[in-house]
Protein backbone atom coordinates (compact mmCIF):
# COMPACT_ATOMS: atom_id res chain seq x y z
CA UNK A 1 0.00 0.00 0.00
CA UNK A 2 2.99 2.28 0.93
CA UNK A 3 4.68 2.51 -2.80
CA UNK A 4 0.70 3.00 -4.13
CA UNK A 5 0.70 5.80 -1.58
CA UNK A 6 4.11 7.17 -3.33
CA UNK A 7 2.95 6.93 -6.71
CA UNK A 8 -0.04 8.84 -5.84
CA UNK A 9 2.14 11.29 -4.41
CA UNK A 10 3.88 11.48 -7.62
CA UNK A 11 0.79 12.03 -9.49
CA UNK A 12 0.02 14.55 -7.73
CA UNK A 13 2.76 16.31 -7.26
CA UNK A 14 3.01 20.18 -7.92
CA UNK A 15 6.41 19.32 -9.50
CA UNK A 16 5.22 19.00 -13.59
CA UNK A 17 8.44 16.68 -14.30
CA UNK A 18 7.34 14.03 -11.33
CA UNK A 19 3.56 14.21 -13.05
CA UNK A 20 5.61 13.41 -16.63
CA UNK A 21 7.50 10.50 -14.80
CA UNK A 22 4.57 9.17 -13.19
CA UNK A 23 2.69 9.15 -16.33
CA UNK A 24 5.69 8.68 -19.21
CA UNK A 25 7.76 6.68 -17.51
CA UNK A 26 5.73 4.25 -14.79
CA UNK A 27 2.18 4.57 -16.57
CA UNK A 28 3.54 4.11 -19.77
CA UNK A 29 1.85 6.99 -21.81
CA UNK A 30 2.61 8.23 -24.87
CA UNK A 31 4.53 11.16 -25.42
CA UNK A 32 1.90 12.07 -28.62
CA UNK A 33 -1.19 12.19 -26.09
CA UNK A 34 -2.68 15.64 -25.17
CA UNK A 35 -2.36 15.19 -21.93
CA UNK A 36 0.90 14.26 -21.71
CA UNK A 37 1.81 16.91 -24.57
CA UNK A 38 0.51 19.56 -22.33
CA UNK A 39 2.23 18.32 -19.33
CA UNK A 40 5.75 18.61 -21.23
CA UNK A 41 4.88 22.12 -21.80
CA UNK A 42 4.09 23.20 -18.19
CA UNK A 43 7.95 21.16 -17.73
CA UNK A 44 9.22 23.54 -19.74
CA UNK A 45 7.61 26.39 -18.27
CA UNK A 46 8.78 25.32 -14.78
CA UNK A 47 11.17 26.66 -12.35
CA UNK A 48 12.84 23.70 -11.82
CA UNK A 49 13.78 24.01 -16.09
CA UNK A 50 14.09 28.14 -15.45
CA UNK A 51 16.67 27.79 -13.14
CA UNK A 52 18.78 24.76 -14.98
CA UNK A 53 18.30 27.33 -18.30
CA UNK A 54 19.95 30.08 -16.27
CA UNK A 55 23.15 28.17 -17.64
CA UNK A 56 23.23 30.62 -20.34
CA UNK A 57 23.70 33.58 -18.33
CA UNK A 58 26.26 31.66 -15.93
CA UNK A 59 28.35 30.82 -19.47
CA UNK A 60 28.92 34.56 -20.29
CA UNK A 61 30.68 35.15 -16.85
CA UNK A 62 34.41 36.19 -17.31
CA UNK A 63 36.71 32.79 -17.08
CA UNK A 64 33.95 29.83 -18.17
CA UNK A 65 35.08 29.35 -21.75
CA UNK A 66 32.95 26.88 -23.34
CA UNK A 67 32.06 25.51 -19.42
CA UNK A 68 30.95 22.28 -21.23
CA UNK A 69 31.74 20.01 -18.31
CA UNK A 70 32.12 22.24 -15.41
CA UNK A 71 30.85 20.17 -12.64
CA UNK A 72 27.62 20.49 -12.04
CA UNK A 73 26.85 23.70 -13.80
CA UNK A 74 27.99 23.24 -17.40
CA UNK A 75 26.08 22.77 -20.72
CA UNK A 76 26.67 18.71 -20.34
CA UNK A 77 24.39 18.14 -17.27
CA UNK A 78 21.85 20.95 -17.93
CA UNK A 79 21.06 19.17 -21.06
CA UNK A 80 20.87 15.52 -19.34
CA UNK A 81 18.81 16.94 -16.69
CA UNK A 82 16.51 18.45 -19.11
CA UNK A 83 16.41 15.10 -21.33
CA UNK A 84 15.42 13.50 -17.79
CA UNK A 85 12.98 15.74 -16.57
CA UNK A 86 10.49 15.55 -19.56
CA UNK A 87 11.30 18.82 -21.73
CA UNK A 88 9.76 18.92 -24.59
CA UNK A 89 11.00 17.25 -27.67
CA UNK A 90 12.12 19.14 -30.50
CA UNK A 91 12.93 22.57 -28.80
CA UNK A 92 14.58 24.58 -31.17
CA UNK A 93 15.44 27.37 -27.99
CA UNK A 94 17.52 23.94 -26.95
CA UNK A 95 19.69 24.19 -30.09
CA UNK A 96 22.35 26.37 -29.63
CA UNK A 97 23.04 24.62 -25.86
CA UNK A 98 23.32 21.10 -27.99
CA UNK A 99 25.47 22.19 -30.82
CA UNK A 100 27.77 23.73 -28.00
CA UNK A 101 28.03 20.24 -26.45
CA UNK A 102 28.18 18.20 -29.71
CA UNK A 103 30.78 21.01 -31.08
CA UNK A 104 32.54 19.84 -27.90
CA UNK A 105 32.26 16.37 -28.04
CA UNK A 106 33.49 16.15 -31.75
CA UNK A 107 36.48 18.04 -32.18
CA UNK A 108 39.36 17.29 -34.12
CA UNK A 109 41.54 16.19 -31.83
CA UNK A 110 38.81 12.93 -31.10
CA UNK A 111 39.78 11.64 -34.26
CA UNK A 112 42.90 10.75 -33.88
CA UNK A 113 44.94 8.13 -32.54
CA UNK A 114 47.86 8.52 -30.45
CA UNK A 115 50.06 4.94 -29.31
CA UNK A 116 52.11 5.63 -26.45
CA UNK A 117 54.05 2.97 -24.33
CA UNK A 118 54.22 5.73 -21.58
CA UNK A 119 51.19 6.32 -19.21
CA UNK A 120 52.79 9.78 -18.24
CA UNK A 121 53.31 10.41 -22.02
CA UNK A 122 49.33 9.83 -23.07
CA UNK A 123 48.28 12.53 -20.40
CA UNK A 124 49.86 14.66 -22.46
CA UNK A 125 48.32 13.92 -26.06
CA UNK A 126 46.85 15.40 -28.48
CA UNK A 127 44.28 12.82 -29.16
CA UNK A 128 43.16 9.81 -28.19
CA UNK A 129 45.62 7.68 -26.47
CA UNK A 130 46.00 4.00 -27.59
CA UNK A 131 47.47 2.11 -25.31
CA UNK A 132 48.25 -1.86 -25.44
CA UNK A 133 45.64 -1.92 -28.45
CA UNK A 134 43.46 -0.12 -26.59
CA UNK A 135 41.60 3.26 -26.61
CA UNK A 136 41.74 5.23 -23.32
CA UNK A 137 39.16 7.54 -23.53
CA UNK A 138 36.18 8.81 -21.16
CA UNK A 139 33.39 7.29 -23.76
CA UNK A 140 30.92 8.92 -20.90
CA UNK A 141 31.48 12.67 -22.17
CA UNK A 142 30.33 11.43 -26.11
CA UNK A 143 27.80 8.91 -24.55
CA UNK A 144 25.88 11.30 -22.57
CA UNK A 145 26.05 13.85 -25.41
CA UNK A 146 24.78 11.21 -28.18
CA UNK A 147 21.94 10.18 -24.83
CA UNK A 148 20.38 13.82 -24.66
CA UNK A 149 20.75 14.94 -28.06
CA UNK A 150 18.41 12.00 -29.00
CA UNK A 151 16.18 12.24 -26.09
CA UNK A 152 15.28 15.93 -27.06
CA UNK A 153 14.74 15.54 -30.21
CA UNK A 154 17.52 17.68 -32.03
CA UNK A 155 20.33 15.34 -33.03
CA UNK A 156 22.57 16.07 -36.45
CA UNK A 157 24.61 14.60 -38.58
CA UNK A 158 27.20 14.75 -35.76
CA UNK A 159 25.64 12.10 -33.89
CA UNK A 160 27.01 9.71 -36.36
CA UNK A 161 29.97 11.06 -35.72
CA UNK A 162 29.63 10.05 -31.71
CA UNK A 163 28.58 6.74 -32.44
CA UNK A 164 31.29 6.23 -35.09
CA UNK A 165 33.65 7.50 -32.22
CA UNK A 166 32.36 5.30 -29.65
CA UNK A 167 32.26 2.03 -31.55
CA UNK A 168 35.73 2.85 -32.62
CA UNK A 169 36.47 3.39 -29.28
CA UNK A 170 35.13 0.11 -27.80
CA UNK A 171 36.83 -2.50 -25.81
CA UNK A 172 37.14 -6.31 -26.49
CA UNK A 173 34.70 -6.50 -23.04
CA UNK A 174 32.34 -4.68 -24.77
CA UNK A 175 32.51 -1.53 -22.98
CA UNK A 176 35.43 1.51 -22.27
CA UNK A 177 37.67 2.92 -20.39
CA UNK A 178 39.95 6.12 -19.87
CA UNK A 179 42.16 4.04 -17.35
CA UNK A 180 45.87 4.76 -18.74
CA UNK A 181 47.43 2.02 -17.18
CA UNK A 182 48.83 -0.32 -19.41
CA UNK A 183 47.44 -3.34 -17.12
CA UNK A 184 44.08 -2.15 -17.72
CA UNK A 185 41.90 -4.95 -18.91
CA UNK A 186 38.25 -4.28 -17.92
CA UNK A 187 35.87 -1.92 -19.09
CA UNK A 188 34.97 0.79 -16.33
CA UNK A 189 31.25 0.55 -15.36
CA UNK A 190 31.39 4.80 -14.73
CA UNK A 191 32.54 4.68 -18.51
CA UNK A 192 30.32 2.55 -19.79
CA UNK A 193 26.27 2.80 -18.77
CA UNK A 194 25.82 6.18 -20.50
CA UNK A 195 27.85 5.17 -24.24
CA UNK A 196 25.20 1.87 -24.07
CA UNK A 197 22.14 4.25 -23.11
CA UNK A 198 23.09 6.53 -26.00
CA UNK A 199 24.21 3.93 -28.06
CA UNK A 200 20.38 2.43 -28.03
CA UNK A 201 18.42 5.23 -27.51
CA UNK A 202 20.36 6.59 -31.40
CA UNK A 203 19.94 3.30 -33.00
CA UNK A 204 16.34 3.49 -32.40
CA UNK A 205 15.66 6.23 -33.47
CA UNK A 206 17.92 6.41 -36.67
CA UNK A 207 17.73 2.46 -37.70
CA UNK A 208 21.52 2.47 -36.92
CA UNK A 209 21.75 -1.36 -35.93
CA UNK A 210 25.27 -0.98 -35.22
CA UNK A 211 24.91 1.41 -32.40
CA UNK A 212 22.03 -1.04 -30.93
CA UNK A 213 24.24 -4.10 -31.32
CA UNK A 214 26.89 -2.33 -29.92
CA UNK A 215 24.47 -1.34 -27.43
CA UNK A 216 23.84 -4.75 -26.81
CA UNK A 217 27.33 -6.09 -26.57
CA UNK A 218 28.25 -3.16 -23.50
CA UNK A 219 25.51 -4.57 -21.34
CA UNK A 220 26.87 -7.80 -20.91
CA UNK A 221 29.62 -5.51 -18.82
CA UNK A 222 26.99 -5.19 -16.33
CA UNK A 223 25.06 -8.16 -16.55
CA UNK A 224 27.95 -10.33 -16.39
CA UNK A 225 28.71 -9.23 -12.77
CA UNK A 226 24.88 -8.90 -11.93
CA UNK A 227 25.27 -5.08 -12.13
CA UNK A 228 27.54 -4.74 -9.24
CA UNK A 229 29.66 -7.54 -8.09
CA UNK A 230 33.04 -8.78 -9.38
CA UNK A 231 32.96 -11.35 -12.10
CA UNK A 232 35.69 -13.42 -10.24
CA UNK A 233 34.75 -13.39 -6.82
CA UNK A 234 31.32 -12.12 -6.29
CA UNK A 235 32.25 -9.25 -4.16
CA UNK A 236 30.43 -5.69 -4.58
CA UNK A 237 32.77 -3.52 -6.59
CA UNK A 238 32.44 -0.83 -5.16
CA UNK A 239 30.25 0.28 -1.84
CA UNK A 240 29.10 3.22 -3.60
CA UNK A 241 27.78 0.98 -6.21
CA UNK A 242 24.71 -0.51 -4.06
CA UNK A 243 24.00 3.11 -2.75
CA UNK A 244 21.15 5.66 -4.53
CA UNK A 245 21.97 8.76 -5.81
CA UNK A 246 20.37 11.37 -8.40
CA UNK A 247 21.62 12.82 -10.41
CA UNK A 248 24.02 10.12 -11.53
CA UNK A 249 25.70 12.73 -13.69
CA UNK A 250 27.91 9.97 -15.03
CA UNK A 251 28.80 7.99 -11.75
CA UNK A 252 27.81 4.53 -11.99
CA UNK A 253 25.11 2.52 -9.09
CA UNK A 254 23.04 -0.33 -9.36
CA UNK A 255 19.62 2.21 -10.40
CA UNK A 256 21.62 3.78 -13.43
CA UNK A 257 22.45 0.18 -14.32
CA UNK A 258 18.93 -0.77 -14.30
CA UNK A 259 17.52 2.56 -15.84
CA UNK A 260 19.92 1.23 -18.62
CA UNK A 261 18.44 -2.47 -18.97
CA UNK A 262 14.84 -1.29 -19.07
CA UNK A 263 15.69 0.71 -21.59
CA UNK A 264 17.35 -2.35 -23.59
CA UNK A 265 14.30 -3.95 -22.20
CA UNK A 266 17.13 -6.81 -20.48
CA UNK A 267 15.07 -6.62 -17.15
CA UNK A 268 13.93 -10.00 -17.69
CA UNK A 269 17.13 -11.43 -17.96
CA UNK A 270 17.88 -13.55 -14.70
CA UNK A 271 21.21 -11.50 -13.77
CA UNK A 272 19.58 -8.60 -13.43
CA UNK A 273 17.29 -10.29 -10.45
CA UNK A 274 19.59 -9.50 -7.14
CA UNK A 275 19.77 -5.84 -8.64
CA UNK A 276 15.94 -6.12 -8.35
CA UNK A 277 15.74 -7.90 -5.06
CA UNK A 278 17.91 -4.92 -3.52
CA UNK A 279 15.55 -2.15 -4.86
CA UNK A 280 13.15 -3.89 -2.89
CA UNK A 281 14.96 -3.76 -0.21
CA UNK A 282 16.09 -0.22 0.15
CA UNK A 283 11.84 0.89 -0.10
CA UNK A 284 11.23 2.88 2.78
CA UNK A 285 7.97 2.49 5.25
CA UNK A 286 6.17 5.33 2.97
CA UNK A 287 6.64 3.22 -0.02
CA UNK A 288 9.53 5.64 -1.35
CA UNK A 289 13.24 5.48 -1.88
CA UNK A 290 15.86 7.09 -0.50
CA UNK A 291 18.99 9.16 -2.07
CA UNK A 292 21.34 7.30 0.12
CA UNK A 293 24.27 9.18 -0.81
CA UNK A 294 24.48 12.78 -3.56
CA UNK A 295 27.06 13.45 -6.03
CA UNK A 296 26.28 17.96 -5.91
CA UNK A 297 27.41 19.71 -3.00
CA UNK A 298 25.61 22.82 -3.04
CA UNK A 299 22.68 24.46 -4.75
CA UNK A 300 23.45 27.93 -3.29
CA UNK A 301 23.24 29.73 -6.91
CA UNK A 302 27.23 30.50 -6.28
CA UNK A 303 29.90 28.77 -8.70
CA UNK A 304 31.90 25.96 -6.52
CA UNK A 305 33.41 22.45 -6.90
CA UNK A 306 30.05 20.64 -7.65
CA UNK A 307 27.89 23.25 -7.43
CA UNK A 308 24.16 22.60 -8.64
CA UNK A 309 22.01 24.80 -10.10
CA UNK A 310 18.82 23.23 -8.88
CA UNK A 311 18.32 21.35 -5.40
CA UNK A 312 17.10 17.48 -5.84
CA UNK A 313 15.75 17.05 -2.67
CA UNK A 314 18.88 16.61 -0.74
CA UNK A 315 20.10 13.62 0.53
CA UNK A 316 18.17 11.53 3.57
CA UNK A 317 18.28 7.57 4.19
CA UNK A 318 15.26 7.97 6.28
CA UNK A 319 13.15 10.21 4.10
CA UNK A 320 11.73 9.77 0.80
CA UNK A 321 14.08 11.45 -2.46
CA UNK A 322 10.77 11.61 -5.14
CA UNK A 323 13.17 11.63 -8.30
CA UNK A 324 14.57 7.97 -6.71
CA UNK A 325 11.15 6.77 -6.17
CA UNK A 326 10.17 7.37 -9.35
CA UNK A 327 12.88 5.96 -11.15
CA UNK A 328 12.51 2.73 -9.16
CA UNK A 329 8.69 2.67 -9.69
CA UNK A 330 9.10 2.62 -13.58
CA UNK A 331 11.98 -0.24 -13.04
CA UNK A 332 9.91 -2.45 -10.86
CA UNK A 333 6.79 -1.65 -13.01
CA UNK A 334 8.50 -2.95 -15.75
CA UNK A 335 10.19 -5.97 -14.36
CA UNK A 336 6.56 -7.20 -12.93
CA UNK A 337 7.32 -6.67 -9.32
CA UNK A 338 4.76 -3.60 -8.96
CA UNK A 339 1.82 -2.87 -10.48
CA UNK A 340 -0.18 0.93 -10.71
Amino acid sequence: MGDRTAFKGLLESPEPSLRWKARVEILGESRDSRIVRRLEQEVARSRRVRSLLEVEGWLERPGRGSAVYHKWLGVQWVLASLADLGYPQGDERLRTLVDRALRCWTAPHYFADVEWDSTGRAYRARGVPLIAGRSRRCASQQGNALHFATALGLTDERCDQLVERLLHWQWPDGGWNCDKARSAATSSFHETWLPTLGLWEYGELSGRTDAGLAARRASEVFLRRRLFRRQATGQIIRPDFVRLHYPHYWHYDVLAGLKVMLRLGLLSDHRCEEGLDLLEAKRLPDGGWPAEARYYARTDGRNGVRAEHTNWAGRSVRQSNPWITADVLAILRRAGRWAA
